[in-house]
């Protein structure tokens, strides 16, 4: 895995995330950023909030806020991340619309599988 540079502003990633660039949109999937940036990307460009969610490096709060997004669309994608804290991923196999549940229950399965290999 790259080790990406921090993205510093939430224009940065929007520009990130809008680019022809492969290199600079696999950027805006894989770079950690300041709290502060995932929440100004969030409030001012509700329309790239799947793809906040699609970041590798959001932390758990902002993990938690997304999974209680109004479009169900982001939450399908924090239902599909690999590693979500419990109380979340638990959250989302309740959520009223059947995708994310799905996505949720995917997760668990795979999360049950990872457990009976370490055991």
């Amino acid at each position: 895995m790259q080790d990406w540079p921090p993205i510093e502003s939430a224009e940065e990633f929007r520009r990130l995330r809008l680019s022809n660039s492969k290199e600079e949109y696999a950027r805006s999937a894989w770079a950690a950023a300041p709290d502060a940036v995932w929440t100004e990307v969030i409030d001012r460009w509700p329309e790239l909030r799947v793809w906040v969610a699609h970041n590798r490096s959001i932390p758990a709060h902002v993990i938690d806020r997304l999974a209680a997004d109004p479009d169900p669309d982001v939450r399908t994608r924090i239902a599909e991340k690999t590693a979500l804290p419990p109380a979340v991923l638990e959250r989302l196999l309740d959520d009223p619309a059947p995708g994310v549940r799905q996505a949720a229950a995917d997760a668990w399965s795979r999360h049950e599988q990872n457990e009976r290999r370490r055991a």
